[in-house]
């Protein structure tokens, strides 16, 4: 194998490791949870919402998290439109190669849409009317 694409290979393995780990030990975790509060309840104790939350049950995600991941990939998406048109001031283009404002532009089209959907989807979480567990 040659050693120019070793680098590039071991960079995004890494990354995928990092990943692997962190949800591994959030998996385990869990796993331990769940075998915890079913040995106390073999034992016949009895568990109230706290004791489940000091024993480090994950907490109920916040309101408006949607809205905000949404706004944050938007964010996002307007960056990478904004580095390709730097980058299409910068760079000059040989004959019929496309602008590099368009590719950035079509790049950022993932993000930014993924951002809409979390938008909308926070947005009517926002609007919709609250329930008395909640």
């Amino acid at each position: 194998m040659d050693e120019d694409i070793l680098i590039p290979i071991a960079f995004f393995l890494a990354g995928v490791m990092i990943v692997l780990i962190a949800v591994g030990a959030a998996v385990i975790n869990r796993f331990n949870l769940h075998a915890t509060i079913r040995e106390a309840v073999r034992n016949g104790q009895s568990l109230d919402a706290d004791a489940i939350k000091a024993l480090g049950a994950p907490a109920r995600k916040e309101k408006g998290g949607d809205l905000k991941s949404g706004l944050i990939l938007i964010a996002v998406a307007a960056g990478l439109v904004v580095m390709g048109y730097m980058f299409g001031q910068t760079i000059p283009t040989s004959g019929n190669a496309p602008d590099t404002a368009y590719i950035f532009a079509g790049i950022a089209a993932i993000p930014s849409f993924i951002g809409l959907v979390l938008v909308l989807f926070g947005l009517f979480q926002a609007m919709r009317p609250q329930q008395p567990g909640e």
